[in-house]
């Protein structure tokens, strides 16, 4: 029980202080990628504390659960975890942390059965704008033009995955504009950005009070954008992005003095235009490695009273 609760502790703790840490980083936005790839991270150890959290917690109340879970080890292991004396308290811990991840899953079931809806209508909407003619026959091409007055590009993802554009932003869009655009958005869908905002968005919904993953869901949206705004700058250059995103953009009114819905369009032209330099590889690599170490925490917990019996 007292692994139980220091992992529960561990977690709360991780979950508070880790948007608060992420926050006062000076290299996120010069390595979005990297940046992350240490929220999952972070996420994933907050989860894995209340995970172990609940598995210890569920074997202390039972003895069926205990058997499954010690099932291999010696006798001196099990009794390192000094798991008899908290019974029900360890049993009305186990069933709040089952229940907080089946919330989870239910959220995350949701999630995706939202976005499947909102794709289904997108689709809808897609075909409704851009018929097939008499006799033709569904292609599956991955690049859909729509006759419209105002400039816009989109992914819409899925099994047969299709960029859209409209003629305003072929018409709108010079030189290599169209191309850096098309490669932001190829980046969105190989680095599956969609899934990753799915699960961001199931534990903010979920968890609306857990700081941890409401920042998670705000921060993912702003850095998978950053991400593919590097993606097509690396390809095509800094200035031609930026300038494609003011063409494309520029007639919602978010580059001018007053607050616009997306109020992040002037923050990343501005990061693609002052060209900050990246972290030097070293750098990156040691943050990728500390990152992946992170999630590894929960688990030096959960298996140092074994770990210590064995010795």
């Amino acid at each position: 029980m007292t692994v139980s609760l220091a992992l529960l502790v561990l977690g709360l703790v991780s979950a508070v202080a880790a948007p608060r840490l992420l926050a006062r980083a000076d290299w996120v936005e010069r390595e979005p990628v990297v940046a992350l790839w240490v929220w999952q991270c972070a996420v994933a150890a907050v989860l894995l504390c209340f995970g172990l959290a609940m598995v210890l917690s569920a074997a202390s109340a039972w003895r069926t659960v205990r058997g499954q879970v010690f099932a291999p080890a010696p006798r001196a292991v099990v009794e390192a975890y000094a798991l008899g004396p908290y019974g029900p308290w360890s049993a009305a811990l186990a069933v709040v942390l089952f229940l907080g991840g089946a919330w989870t899953g239910a959220m995350l079931t949701r999630e995706i059965r939202d976005s499947w809806a909102r794709r289904r209508r997108r689709r809808a909407e897609l075909r409704l704008r851009s018929p097939l003619l008499p006799g033709e026959e569904p292609s599956g091409e991955r690049l859909v033009v729509l006759e419209a007055a105002r400039p816009d590009a989109w992914w819409l993802p899925g099994q047969t995955p299709q960029l859209v554009i409209t003629t305003a932003a072929l018409q709108r869009l010079k030189g290599h504009q169209l191309d850096a655009v098309l490669a932001h958005e190829v980046g969105h869908a190989r680095a599956r950005h969609d899934w990753l905002l799915h699960c961001a968005g199931a534990l903010a919904r979920g968890f609306p009070q857990v700081p941890v993953f409401a920042a998670f869901r705000d921060e993912m949206h702003r850095l998978v954008e950053l991400a593919a705004d590097d993606v097509a700058s690396r390809r095509f250059g800094r200035l031609t992005i930026a300038l494609a995103l003011v063409e494309l953009n520029e007639h919602r009114g978010v580059f001018g003095p007053c607050p616009a819905p997306d109020g992040q369009l002037p923050q990343r032209v501005h990061r693609l235009l002052s060209a900050a330099p990246r972290l030097s590889a070293s750098r990156r690599l040691r943050l990728t490695a500390y990152a992946a170490l992170v999630p590894a925490v929960p688990l030096v917990v959960a298996f140092v009273p074994g770990l210590h019996a064995l010795g």
